[in-house]
């Protein structure tokens, strides 16, 4: 089980029960901040002491006061944290639930696991702690089916000549123009939208601009 524990979390109930959820796995060294920019100064700090942090434990929105913050929010927070101590876990405990986003901070910010605030997340919390002792990744159940329609989802070549098309700069009202020059149905403008609003629901993003660029991230186009 983990010896030292960094929490990163700007409400303090919350903090108060993850703490206690802590306490509950008999893991007795915890210490807590409610800045991004404290949590690695801890961080830091402790690399050369006697027990330097194992786990940390971090929202991802940050409020802002009066305080200015040079890391704003936990997706920063955790960039800063892998480059001193890429040994430690890192636990991200928040109310996001949208599956691009948490597939992008396992594969890309190499978290080790991921609990949803929600009604039963103190048990949730417990689980995924036990699991990453053991050296596995968690992630919250009701999260596990979104995330994988996401990572299962098949673009057709149908659709990559779309996203292509897009991030070549056509604008959407032209691309009609092309698909029928190139004798590729279904050409219509409507049939277009259909098929870019369908690939962003399921990938839940709000704009073409994000599907384009996740489609050049993962190699896509």
């Amino acid at each position: 089980m983990f010896k030292s524990v960094l929490i990163a979390e700007d409400q303090e109930m919350t903090s108060i029960s993850v703490r206690k959820t802590l306490e509950d796995l008999n893991i007795t060294r915890a210490e807590y901040t409610y800045y991004c920019d404290d949590a690695l100064m801890h961080i830091r700090k402790n690399l050369q002491g006697e027990a330097p942090f194992d786990l940390l434990i971090t929202d991802l929105s940050f409020e802002e006061d009066h305080r200015k913050q040079e890391i704003a929010g936990g997706v920063e927070l955790i960039d800063a944290v892998r480059k001193i101590a890429p040994n430690i876990k890192v636990l991200v405990f928040s109310a996001e639930n949208k599956p691009a986003l948490i597939d992008d901070l396992f594969k890309k910010h190499g978290i080790n696991g991921f609990v949803r605030k929600a009604r039963h997340d103190a048990k949730d919390l417990k689980l995924a702690i036990d699991a990453l002792a053991k050296g596995r990744t968690y992630l919250s159940p009701d999260l596990k089916q979104s995330v994988k329609q996401k990572n299962t989802f098949e673009f057709t070549s149908y659709d990559i000549t779309i996203i292509s098309l897009l991030s070549q700069g056509t604008l959407q009202k032209n691309i009609p123009s092309y698909l029928q020059e190139n004798d590729i149905k279904p050409s219509g403008l409507s049939s277009v939208e259909k098929r870019l609003n369908m690939m962003k629901e399921v990938l839940e993003f709000s704009k073409n601009e994000q599907l384009v660029a996740y489609c050049k991230d993962f190699g896509i186009i």
